[in-house]
């Protein structure tokens, strides 16, 4: 059933919201057959983005076949091999028998799971110069690669079949949900180093996302304040996600003029479905590393100071860079290069602030 506040999937067209410089930046990237890395939080539109960039493309005559890959549930290089080379033979077919004999043709063997996996990473180049078409090849939670027995290896022979690969018909569009495992991939270890390019996805303009959310009210004849969707946005950071998750809320709560108690209801009812997996989170950590947290709330930037180790009870010095390590490693907060940190999911910040802290 169509809904006017997406929330569960992907959106495209009339439901995309905003993100034009973004959407301008990647379609010119993939048109000129650049590989491209997209990490952010989850829920903040990376795949929404590309679909709406590819239907872009599409309009304008470009002829090309996209191919996903998820590594959502991949822990073996070998998963990893399997994955990629079904949904390569998956342009061709779905057959087992057919499938056996695209491995013979381009892995020269008769079992995925034994395949070289320089050859299973060189063919998309491989099949594209066979179709002759362009192609696309998203891995999302390219991340997970991490969790592979020998990812320094793989990294490494990936980046070979990358580098040596010609340019023009095969593109990879790398997507990843754990920014600092992805951070660590392409920033740290700098696999992929000018052979790359990362589009950053800004939030969405206060402005943009009032329009969406009284156009959609305007629907069911529904009308709400700019001032509250102000509110509501500074409480998300503009979220697109969780600014949609509330707005169906609210639609479902109220029947004509949208108050303020009504934005009040539904912003605990959209808390409450997400607390029990921030709670899980807090007592997922240590105690030091709910102190480091609530210095990172009170905005404190130098945290290895004696100042705000004392104050925060923080132990030393060497303590704080095993806690920011920790804190990264569970994906709750960014450290900047400049100092300070950015707490990666914006409801989470909210629901710690005021629930966890009692800070508001």
């Amino acid at each position: 059933m169509d809904t006017v506040f997406t929330y569960d999937r992907y959106v495209t067209g009339k439901s995309f919201v905003g993100r034009r410089s973004e959407l301008e930046q990647l379609s010119d990237l993939l048109s000129s057959s650049s590989n491209v890395v997209i990490y952010e939080p989850p829920k903040t539109g990376k795949t929404s983005l590309l679909r709406e960039t590819f239907l872009g493309l599409k309009a304008s005559g470009e002829n090309f076949r996209t191919v996903d890959v998820s590594l959502m549930n991949v822990r073996t290089v070998e998963a990893f091999a399997f994955k990629l080379a079904s949904a390569i033979i998956g342009i061709y077919t779905t057959t087992p028998e057919e499938v056996e004999e695209m491995c013979r043709k381009y892995l020269k063997t008769d079992d995925l799971s034994k395949a070289d996996l320089r050859a299973v990473l060189a063919m998309p180049y491989r099949v594209a110069e066979d179709l002759r078409e362009k192609l696309y090849v998203c891995v999302f939670e390219f991340q997970n690669i991490l969790l592979t027995e020998d990812p320094d290896r793989t990294l490494q022979i990936f980046e070979e079949i990358v580098r040596k690969a010609p340019r023009g018909r095969c593109s990879w569009v790398w997507i990843g949900s754990m920014v600092n495992a992805m951070k660590d991939i392409f920033e740290q270890r700098r696999y992929f180093y000018k052979m790359v390019e990362r589009v950053r996805l800004e939030p969405v303009s206060v402005k943009e996302i009032e329009g969406h959310v009284t156009r959609g009210f305007l629907v069911s004849g529904k009308v709400i304040e700019k001032d509250l969707i102000r509110e509501v946005c500074a409480k998300l950071r503009s979220n697109i996600y969780y600014v949609n998750h509330f707005a169906a809320i609210c639609d479902g709560l109220s029947r004509g003029y949208i108050t303020q108690p009504v934005v009040e209801e539904s912003m605990l009812s959209l808390i409450a479905m997400h607390e029990p997996r921030f709670m899980a989170v807090m007592n997922g950590l240590t105690n030091f590393q709910v102190f480091l947290l609530r210095a990172i709330l009170d905005g404190e930037t130098k945290f290895s100071s004696s100042e705000v180790i004392a104050r925060y009870g923080l132990n030393s010095s060497a303590n704080v860079g095993r806690l920011k390590d920790a804190l990264e490693k569970k994906e709750i907060v960014s450290f900047l290069p400049g100092g300070g940190a950015v707490i990666l999911d914006p409801l989470f910040e909210y629901w710690v602030r005021k629930d966890f802290f009692g800070m508001e």
